[in-house]
């Protein structure tokens, strides 16, 4: 098993790259979140797996643990091979995939293309016991007394649900809704999920 593979990034194509390693050139497939990290002419590392078939060998390589860590439980995944598991890189960030797994939001996983509804079902249920969802710690240090955890946590989750489905990341999505809610919070308001909606594509229109 190759484990990762240290060269120049000599030719760039959308799916695959090739590195020259000591005048070897390996053709390496790559997801698009990868891609956009390379570039003609420099060194680089990558996170490898290697695809042994009857008929071909193929290289898949990944800029970062992270990514490869996703798709080595994607492809453990019943029905999804490589090929699909690089897609799905290529279409969600891992932090943003892992949170749609440990909320079941069949939308977000559904707009991934090749997705279906029965895909999404099956990657839930065969993933959601082995992944660590980066839920709680995202909340964790907002201000929210004990009395509304519950709710207040609840009107959270859901809020980074539907503005995941409008397009936005975890990243940038959440130093915002952590401003508002505390803002809520200090003038002893309850705050909403359409309200915290509002308020965030609000803050965001003002960029």
């Amino acid at each position: 098993m190759i484990g990762y593979i240290k060269g120049e990034v000599s030719h760039l194509f959308p799916e695959y790259c090739f590195v020259d390693v000591q005048g070897i050139g390996y053709r390496i497939c790559i997801p698009l979140s990868t891609r956009q990290r390379l570039s003609v002419g420099t060194t680089i590392s990558l996170f490898t797996y290697l695809n042994v078939r009857e008929d071909s060998l193929t290289l898949f390589g990944f800029f970062t643990e992270e990514e490869y860590d996703l798709f080595m439980k994607l492809i453990a995944v019943t029905g999804i091979g490589p090929k699909a598991a690089v897609s799905i890189l290529s279409a969600i960030r891992p932090q943003d995939f892992y949170i749609a797994i440990g909320q079941k939001n069949i939308g977000v996983l559904t707009k991934i293309p090749g997705i279906g509804k029965k895909t999404a079902e099956r990657m839930i249920l065969e993933l959601k016991d082995k992944i660590a969802v980066p839920l709680d710690n995202e909340y964790a240090g907002i201000g929210i007394s004990d009395a509304a955890a519950d709710s207040a946590q609840d009107v959270i989750r859901q809020t980074v649900q539907a503005l995941i489905t409008l397009g936005y990341n975890q990243a940038e999505i959440m130093p915002v809704i952590k401003q508002k809610t505390e803002e809520y919070q200090q003038a002893n308001l309850a705050c909403t999920v359409e309200q915290l909606i509002k308020e965030v594509l609000k803050d965001f229109g003002a960029r």
